[in-house]
């Protein structure tokens, strides 16, 4: 038997996530307080301030991180995990899952993730990038790819940002450009379409302008062979080579995630369990929609 561990991306977020954990928990409270050390403030924002703070991506990416590594260092599955185990994670979860297979520090990867906020935030005006989900029986990254090419030759830049599954589709861009692809979807048969209230338009070419810097950030940092296989978003494969592991975080900016392929990947390697380790279970859904 194989297990994956999967840890979760932006909007998992909630206000006071973790701090029963953190009153509860030694291991827990111990990588709480070295992320607050790396990132000042931060619990503050998690426990104390308020949902649309706690949005904002400098503060969600590296509080989610926060929360789902404080569950690994307090969870069995931790001193469990061996050669039976592997991980991946959804878009700002990758950190967490190399986090927890060695190949990053907590703190190193909480500041990463507070920068790679700031640049997300700061890389397009606000209002001037989308994101949407398309939900129906049988919509296909095909589908969805079709509508955004579509809506390309009218009114600029949108593309598939999260292929999470048959059913389930997320594209990201030009915010004009996500609302015609919106309509298109419907028109075409999509039980659900719309813009989500997210002003990012992330893993889509407007977070172009942010490359170069979070490339300087992630080279910057220390990075250690992962100890656990690691699943890639980019290429929906094990992923073991630390350049190729770091041009894929880099890449995973522009492109869309993998996360359908990366659950099939892990279901084609032997993994019958998968386990979600971070605030709530949106992806534990995601797999049971994919494994039927």
């Amino acid at each position: 038997m194989k297990t994956a561990f999967m840890f979760p991306g932006q909007g998992s977020q909630a206000v006071g996530m973790g701090r029963e954990l953190y009153d509860s928990n030694r291991a827990a409270k111990a990588v709480f307080d070295e992320i607050e050390a790396a990132v000042p403030g931060l619990l503050d924002v998690m426990w104390n301030g308020t949902a649309e703070d706690l949005a904002k991506s400098e503060n969600s990416q590296p509080a989610i991180f926060a929360t789902s590594q404080a569950m690994w260092q307090s969870s069995e599955f931790r001193v469990q995990s061996s050669d039976s185990a592997l991980v991946f994670g959804h878009s700002l979860g990758e950190y967490s899952a190399l986090c927890a297979a060695g190949a990053i520090s907590t703190a190193d990867a909480a500041r990463l993730l507070r920068r790679r906020g700031e640049l997300m935030q700061s890389a397009v005006p606000a209002g001037v990038g989308a994101m949407a989900a398309i939900i129906g029986a049988g919509w296909s990254i095909d589908d969805a790819q079709s509508i955004c090419d579509e809506a390309n030759s009218k009114l600029g830049v949108v593309s598939v940002a999260n292929d999470n599954g048959i059913g389930q589709v997320v594209i990201s861009g030009a915010r004009e450009a996500v609302e015609k692809a919106v309509e298109l979807a419907l028109a075409k048969g999509a039980k659900l379409a719309k813009v989500l209230p997210i002003s990012v338009p992330a893993h889509s070419a407007m977070m172009g302008p942010m490359v170069a810097e979070f490339r300087a950030a992630v080279d910057a940092i220390s990075w250690s062979a992962p100890k656990l296989p690691f699943i890639s978003n980019k290429t929906a494969d094990i992923m073991s080579d630390l350049a190729e592991i770091k041009d894929a975080l880099v890449y995973q900016l522009t492109h869309g995630v993998r996360f359908r392929e990366c659950v099939l990947r892990a279901a084609n390697l032997g993994v019958t369990d998968f386990i979600e380790i971070g605030p709530g279970n949106v992806l534990s859904g995601i797999v049971k929609r994919i494994i039927v």
